[in-house]
């Protein structure tokens, strides 16, 4: 192996960066020539990449998004799409990829490694819901910078005495509204993987009212609903007025924090070493403290769900 490749697909997540940086310096530390392709496999088929060194990636650890900025593609869903990403990649010599991103992300990278040519994952998403890794990189950027504004928003609702809905993003999954729930003393979550009861979330408020509390905050995720039309139940069920905030994008950017700085960088410099000694098709992540790789499928066929423990906490401290 002489040449590897890197790209960011998907949602960009803070700390992208500091796994690219990772597999660039560790890459030509390991005497490998490292290639950084541009716009995720949107670029790849374009050819649109560049040389990275050392120099290139320095000073990247700590900016958010991604040097090599990233798209998705629909031309690369297609069975021709990624055997001429395939055809790509033999055109610039190069021996391996790293792919940072999620689950699209991942099944590209996986029909690449079924058409021969070695892959390796690294799981950059903010949603938390790849199997194989306990954190993915962004994820603990995006709860501390979801949790900094429901500590505002919460100045405002106590001073004004109203109900907040505050609408965070995950897709599908709750990782992040449960964290910055239970963080930020919330009074009710709402998550994908738990099923919808608005009278039981407008009991809570019945309740909340009754022993003399005037505001509350309830924390949705995207995935259930957005925030406007469960406004719209809350007040149609138990006739409470709300005032609503959708997070929005402003979770994905931003300096990573100290955690997903050293995990990109963890992850990144993971990847380079498995290709080494051989393995592909697989995504590195960290269990238990320790890097591990499982295999690329598992990362969407497994799925991943928060604590729910966490929600009967939270449940317990908001009475």
């Amino acid at each position: 192996m002489k040449r590897i490749a890197v790209l960011t697909s998907g949602g960009d997540a803070p700390g992208m960066n500091a796994a690219i940086r990772a597999v660039t310096r560790v890459g030509i530390y390991r005497g490998l020539e490292v290639v950084g392709i541009r716009r995720g496999y949107e670029g790849l088929l374009e050819g649109d990449a560049i040389p990275l060194t050392q120099s290139s990636v320095g000073g990247i650890i700590h900016h958010g998004g991604t040097i090599l900025r990233t798209a998705r593609s629909e031309r690369f869903k297609r069975s021709e799409g990624v055997t001429e990403g395939f055809t790509r990649l033999k055109e610039m010599d190069v021996d391996a990829l790293v792919v940072i991103g999620g689950e699209g992300s991942f099944k590209g990278a996986w029909e690449l490694e079924k058409r021969g040519f070695p892959t390796v994952g690294v799981p950059g998403t903010i949603d938390n819901d790849c199997a194989g890794t306990d954190e993915t990189i962004g994820y603990d950027t995006a709860v501390n910078t979801a949790l900094e504004a429901v500590k505002k928003l919460r100045d405002t609702a106590s001073s004004h005495d109203r109900l907040f809905i505050i609408e965070v993003m995950g897709r599908n999954s709750g990782f992040i509204a449960l964290q910055v729930a239970l963080a930020g003393g919330a009074e009710c979550v709402l998550l994908p993987e738990v099923p919808l009861d608005v009278e039981k979330v407008c009991q809570k408020l019945n309740y909340a009212k009754r022993r003399g509390k005037t505001h509350s905050l309830i924390i949705v995720a995207e995935g259930v609903m957005s925030a406007q039309e469960l406004a719209g139940k809350i007040l149609d069920t138990g006739g409470y007025e709300s005032r609503i905030t959708v997070l929005g994008h402003i979770q994905r950017g931003g300096s990573p924090t100290a955690f997903d700085a050293v995990l990109g960088s963890r992850l990144g410099a993971h990847a380079v070493e498995a290709l080494l000694g051989g393995k592909s098709g697989v995504m590195a992540g960290v269990t238990c403290g320790q890097v591990t790789t499982c295999p690329l499928p598992e990362t969407w066929e497994n799925k991943k769900r928060p604590d729910l423990s966490l929600l009967e906490l939270l449940n317990a401290l908001s009475i």
